[in-house]
């Protein structure tokens, strides 16, 4: 775990967001069963010492999910960095669209393998 401490050094802050999105990476997208990172749905992440911020979007305003994905997505990395303060922001600008899928995700969308 990374403490406070460590997070001063350009080095603890890279390890800090690499953290979060791997913790994002495990929230997924109950209707689609891919992640939210793969699916391009986290636009910014911005980390320091004790806070982190993230701005993500989801598929549709009307998104049936729309409570649920970003407070897992904030749990998740509560978890991650249990000594920070997580705020996710839902913005719908730009919209999203299927051109933010990654690769990978798409290819499994479309029905091939990963």
């Amino acid at each position: 775990m990374i403490t406070p401490q460590d997070a001063s050094a350009p080095e603890a802050e890279a390890d800090r967001r690499d953290a979060v999105y791997r913790a994002l990476d495990g929230v997924w997208d109950p209707e689609l069963g891919i992640d939210i990172v793969a699916l391009g749905l986290v636009y910014d992440v911005r980390v320091d010492a004790n806070r982190v911020d993230i701005d993500m979007t989801l598929t549709t305003p009307g998104c049936p999910v729309s409570e649920q994905l970003p407070s897992e997505a904030e749990a998740a990395v509560q978890a991650a960095l249990p000594d920070t303060d997580v705020t996710v922001n839902v913005v719908w600008e730009p919209p999203w669209s299927v051109a933010k899928i990654s690769p990978v995700a798409l290819r499994r969308l479309q029905g091939g393998r990963a």
